[in-house]
């Protein structure tokens, strides 16, 4: 296939998985090749034959020798997109939740120089409900994200994505090794490119909730409810000067420039924790 480089940029797409093996390969045959230079999956310690799925696809995979979270999952993806080269990243779930037909629109308004991120909603365009989002986590969402956008002074229509693309200089500069290994990393992310002045654009996009899909259950959705609260408060208590928080400390550690353990295919390899 011709490769239609965009801008000249080396464009990743990484795939944070768990037991991602009955989608993965429909939403890699969806990626549009023509456009994605390298593929990236770090299996979680799946207990089903994710990994055996992407290597037989030609995957690089990489494997956690233990679970350590989504959080975690994705700190390693972008620290070897970055190790492998990447000017752009886009984060893509392999439960084939989100259409990742939608990367070249993502790569192409980060690779215009406009946006340091970019997120896929699932709220813009009403495709949410439409895509069968359950009707408590549409409203938590909304609510959630209302509050956000009074704490944060933003104005995006939602939070809570996981598809997203980032620029090479974000996943350099933001201080990621202070996340969270856990859901609430995401919204921590985007704390604190906010927090850093980093430009973050939106584009629509459907969704699809079918029972091979990865979606939490409703006690961890609390959870991560109360994580989103906790974020949006610490943000604001932080502009104000009357709390710090190593989220938005300067001296935080961010992701590490090499990850050699990490770069051959089908490594095995620890999740990556914070590096004092």
């Amino acid at each position: 296939m011709r490769r239609v480089m965009i801008d000249g940029l080396k464009v990743a797409v990484v795939l944070p998985a768990y037991n991602a093996s009955e989608t993965l390969e429909r939403t890699y045959a969806e990626l549009p090749k023509d456009v994605v230079d390298d593929v990236i999956l770090v299996d979680d310690a799946s207990t089903d034959a994710t990994a055996i799925v992407a290597d037989r696809l030609g995957i690089h995979t990489v494997i956690h020798a233990r679970n350590g979270g989504y959080g975690a999952n994705q700190k390693s993806c972008y620290s070897i997109a970055l190790a492998r080269g990447a000017d752009i990243v886009v984060m893509v779930h392999p439960d084939y939740q989100y259409s990742p037909r939608l990367v070249t629109a993502m790569a192409g308004m980060i690779a215009s120089g406009h946006y340091d991120a970019v997120f896929a909603s699932r709220i813009l365009g009403n495709g949410a409900l439409a895509g069968g989002m359950p009707k408590y986590k549409y409203v938590a969402n909304r609510l959630l994200t209302a509050f956000q956008n009074l704490l944060m002074g933003a104005k995006l229509s939602e939070y809570h994505t996981g598809y997203r693309a980032w620029n090479r200089k974000s996943l350099q500069q933001l201080p990621l090794l202070a996340c969270s290994d856990d859901f609430v990393f995401d919204n921590e992310m985007i704390a604190q490119a906010k927090w850093a002045g980093f430009q973050m654009g939106e584009i629509s996009c459907p969704t699809k909730y079918f029972p091979e899909a990865s979606s939490i259950n409703f006690r961890r959705s609390c959870i991560y409810g109360l994580g989103v609260v906790k974020t949006a408060v610490t943000y604001r208590l932080c502009k104000w000067g009357v709390l710090s928080s190593k989220l938005f400390a300067s001296d935080s550690p961010r992701l590490p420039r090499s990850v050699p353990a990490m770069m051959p295919r089908m490594a095995v390899a620890e999740p990556l924790s914070w590096a004092a």
